[in-house]
């Protein structure tokens, strides 16, 4: 789950709203209040450290008893191609495993074709398209 240099860890949602609001892709990002207006029940906040500054973040919550979704993430643009992504992607599905989850579902656009690929090699299925974004679902515990 972590390198010397890399580590993941549970954090508040502040620290995921200031990552957010750092992103070029995001507009402004979201305050604390969005997100935990958005969540319906249990949630998760990963943050991604490299050399203990704060990289990259995910966020996800519950749909239903047996499905989370992986809704918000990114990495800031000096830690890209560094395997933030994946590693969060592997410490997320860790959890939800853990918590019970039978599945995982993401949406994501073409204008984020390296989240796309990441999937893909993770090995989500596409469900189809939604509002100009796909749908993708793995299911972790058969």
């Amino acid at each position: 789950m972590c390198s010397n240099r890399i580590r993941i860890l549970h954090a508040d949602l502040s620290l995921a709203s200031a990552l957010e609001g750092a992103l070029p892709e995001f507009a402004g990002g979201r305050s604390v209040d969005d997100y935990l207006a958005r969540f319906r029940g249990p949630h998760l906040c990963l943050v991604a450290l490299v050399d203990e500054v704060p990289a990259a973040f995910k966020l996800g919550y519950a749909l239903s008893a047996d499905t989370f979704y992986s809704w918000l993430g990114g990495v800031l643009p000096p830690f890209r191609s560094q395997g933030l992504a994946q590693q969060l992607l592997a410490a997320q599905e860790q959890w939800v495993k853990a918590q019970g989850y039978r599945a995982l579902e993401v949406k994501s656009s073409d204008r984020f074709p390296a989240m796309l690929g990441l999937l893909a090699k993770n090995h989500y299925q596409a469900l189809g398209r939604e509002n100009n974004q796909v749908r993708f679902r793995k299911t972790l515990i058969a």
